[in-house]
């Protein structure tokens, strides 16, 4: 064996390599300095919009991630690494895994376009789905909802992503209705402004946008009114303004003897016949 040629070959091969390796590890020295860059820039901006430390640091784990999954690809390929060939296999082993996870897959994105998005957030009084109450977390997999009933429900984030949702906090205006039966035999007019004067002196009622009182229609026993007023829920409660609202109508209709019958029939029989 020729061992000088064989060490010439090896010498060569070694001083051709080792631009590769230097320029490889420059590569991945600058990725890992990039990413550390990224990650606390991320931190950073995200602070005054993410809540949620833990689903903060998430989100600066991936984009460190990502970056150094970039950098390292390109580090090998600097050393002819087959990484068309390494590619191919993670892509494999990837569509396998993800196959096997794809309900995790599918609610850690929607988990992330909903921190994006930002459609609601903690503590907001919300409704999704079937579902309605005060918003206690949003994580990357799910969304934790504490209904007005006080149980604490888990909706994952596609479900909560691909239904539709009321923010009831993203306002601080709130309207509120109360519908109202005045018999037949009643002064409509006199009765709506009754009406009209004792829901403007409630406690919470706004005076812009004004109370109104409508009628709605002719009910089989009643004539049906509706009460509209709005409330600024930040600074009032909807529940007790309603029901000071309701008392207050009722009250204020046995006041000035308004009727408000209950819900009655007539019954006309043909011919029966007379007894006596």
């Amino acid at each position: 064996m020729d061992w000088d040629g064989v060490l010439q070959d090896f010498l060569r091969d070694l001083i051709g390599f080792i631009p590769r390796l230097i320029a490889a590890l420059v590569i991945f020295v600058a990725t890992l300095i990039f990413s550390a860059l990224v990650a606390r820039w991320v931190k950073r901006a995200g602070r005054a919009k993410i809540k949620d430390p833990e689903t903060l640091h998430a989100l600066s784990l991936l984009f460190r991630w990502g970056i150094l999954v970039v950098g390292t690809i390109v580090a090998l390929d600097q050393m002819n690494f087959d990484v068309t060939g390494f590619l191919a296999g993670l892509g494999v082993l990837g569509f396998t895994v993800g196959f096997a996870m794809q309900d995790i897959a599918r609610n850690f994105v929607a988990g992330i376009l909903l921190l994006i998005q930002q459609p609601f957030d903690i503590g907001d009084a919300v409704k999704v789905g079937e579902f309605t109450g005060k918003v206690v977390d949003i994580r990357l997999r799910d969304t934790v909802i504490q209904t007005w009933d006080g149980e604490l429900v888990i909706v994952p984030n596609i479900e909560v992503y691909t239904r539709p949702i009321v923010n009831y906090s993203d306002l601080p205006l709130r309207r509120r209705t109360i519908r109202v039966r005045v018999g037949y035999d009643e002064d409509i007019g006199r009765a709506a402004k009754v009406f009209l004067e004792t829901v403007r002196g409630v406690d919470g009622v706004l005076a812009d946008p004004a109370p109104t009182v409508m009628v709605e229609g002719l009910g089989d026993s009643a004539v049906e009114l509706a009460i509209r007023f709005w409330l600024n829920q930040e600074t009032h409660s909807l529940i007790q303004v309603h029901s000071q609202a309701v008392q207050a109508i009722k009250e204020a209709a046995e006041a000035e003897g308004i009727d408000l019958p209950y819900p009655t029939q007539t019954i006309r029989v043909e011919g029966a016949v007379p007894q006596g």
